[in-house]
């Protein structure tokens, strides 16, 4: 029965500021899970580590540390998605090895970067800049987990230029916009997005039968 759940994100930058605010947006973006976690009476953790390596490191680190807990490490994928599993990306991409006795339900992708999650909900990211928003750059493409991560960023900066918040800013407006996101479309156009809200889904259920 899984008493505990910890879940460790790539994403942040270096300051404890900044962290706290992307931890705060992810908090809102997941409320879903952490209401169903509430019900079922789940502790549950969120952890902005910063860099990618350091999310790998400390989600290690808590499978030695909270060995009770079910412990799930959510990085960017960097780059499309052609392997069978995350693991199998990641030590590809990484070559970073899945810790033993370690399955494939512990570990999740975002998108290229995630970032991508913002252009599947057009409508947020519209009302959120205001006038001068130019959604026509924005790529269109249903499965947003196919959009090169340099053109995404690219796209973003040239929508945003002209608005009264600026240029996009990873850090000042991530956050923010995370807050805001309609979870079903983001998960709608993410499968990997997807994967992660049906997992987690599924560990609670269980611990409640």
């Amino acid at each position: 029965m899984i008493k505990e759940i910890r879940i460790y994100i790539e994403g942040g930058g270096d300051g404890k500021n900044t962290k706290a605010l992307i931890r705060q947006g992810f908090s809102q973006f997941l409320k879903p899970l952490v209401e169903i976690a509430k019900s079922q009476k789940i502790k549950w953790n969120i952890t902005i580590c910063g860099s990618r390596n350091n999310a790998c490191r400390d989600f290690k680190n808590a499978l030695k540390s909270h060995p009770e807990a079910f412990n799930v490490l959510l990085v960017d994928a960097e780059a499309s998605v052609t392997m069978q599993s995350p693991w199998k990306h990641l030590k590809f991409r990484d070559n970073w090895d899945a810790p033993l006795d370690v399955d494939d339900s512990h570990c999740h992708l975002m998108v290229q970067a995630m970032d991508a999650w913002f252009i599947a909900d057009i409508e947020t990211l519209t009302k959120y800049y205001g006038q001068g928003f130019k959604a026509n750059v924005i790529p269109k493409n249903s499965n947003v987990e196919n959009i090169d991560k340099d053109k995404l960023f690219d796209s973003l900066q040239k929508a945003t230029c002209n608005t009264s918040k600026g240029e996009y800013h990873k850090i000042n407006h991530a956050f923010k916009l995370l807050t805001l996101l309609n979870v079903a479309k983001v998960r709608q156009a993410s499968p990997y997005c997807d994967r992660f809200f049906t997992t987690l889904t599924a560990k609670m259920g269980s611990a409640a039968s």
